[in-house]
Order: structure tokens, then C-alpha cells, then sequence
């Protein structure tokens, strides 16, 4: 119904950066929440970042003033900004998006989820 695709993962340094970008696709009649996930081997996923359709934003202590997401509402695309990255970063990183998707006749929510993309800080 509604596709998310990521990229923009890899190696890098640490202390080095990287852009993930997350673009959805299908019939979008209107985007609420998107959001980045992680997981780690051997954890449990969990939250990056949010930012909501207006604009707000929420991070994981973890990751606050090193990450910054932002939306393109036109092209229904989130991104993270990724800066002083570390070692604990490394996980595979998913985007995540909720919203209203048009049908049919009829209109239905949905909650999607991007096939995640490998980002390993390493020297």
C-alpha cells in the first residue's frame, strides 16, 4: 500500500557523518508521523528519531545534538543527518512512517516500515 524506501547507509569513521534518506511511495492521501529505528545485534530496536507533520521533533538521548531528522513533506522523504558518529551507532537503521492512504472508495490508515539499511562506524 505504501512503500518505504531507505538509503544512504555504509562504513564510516568515527567522528565521521552520514545522510540517510527514507522516501515513501503508493497512495499517500496525507503523511502524519516519520520517524528512524535501529537495531543493534543481539537488541532490541529501537528509537532515533521522530518528527511529526508539523515539524516537531523528538530524539533519543543517545543521539541528540550528533543527529538532526528533517521531512520534505512535497516528496513524502525523511532524512538523518548523522554527525560524530560512534562506534555504538552501528546497527541497521529503519525508517518509519504512519498515515492515510487512499483506497477505493475509501480512505484507511497505515504504518509502514523501510527494509532498514546497514550503517557501521568503524576505524
Amino acid at each position: 500500500q505504501v512503500q518505504l524506501v531507505e538509503s544512504g547507509g555504509g562504513l564510516v569513521q568515527p567522528g565521521g557523518s552520514l545522510r540517510l534518506s527514507c522516501a515513501a511511495s503508493g497512495r499517500i492521501f496525507s503523511m502524519n508521523a516519520m520517524g528512524w529505528y535501529r537495531q543493534a545485534p543481539g537488541k532490541e530496536r529501537e528509537l532515533v528519531a521522530t518528527i511529526t507533520s508539523g515539524g516537531s521533533t523528538n530524539y533519543a538521548d543517545s543521539v541528540k545534538g550528533r543527529f538532526t531528522i528533517s521531512r520534505d513533506n512535497a516528496k513524502n522523504t525523511v532524512y538523518l543527518q548523522m554527525n560524530s558518529l560512534k562506534p555504538e551507532d552501528t546497527a541497521v537503521y529503519y525508517c518509519y512512517a504512519d498515515g492515510t492512504a487512499s483506497g477505493p472508495g475509501r480512505l484507511s490508515t497505515f504504518d509502514s516500515w523501510g527494509q532498514g539499511t546497514q550503517v557501521t562506524v568503524s576505524s
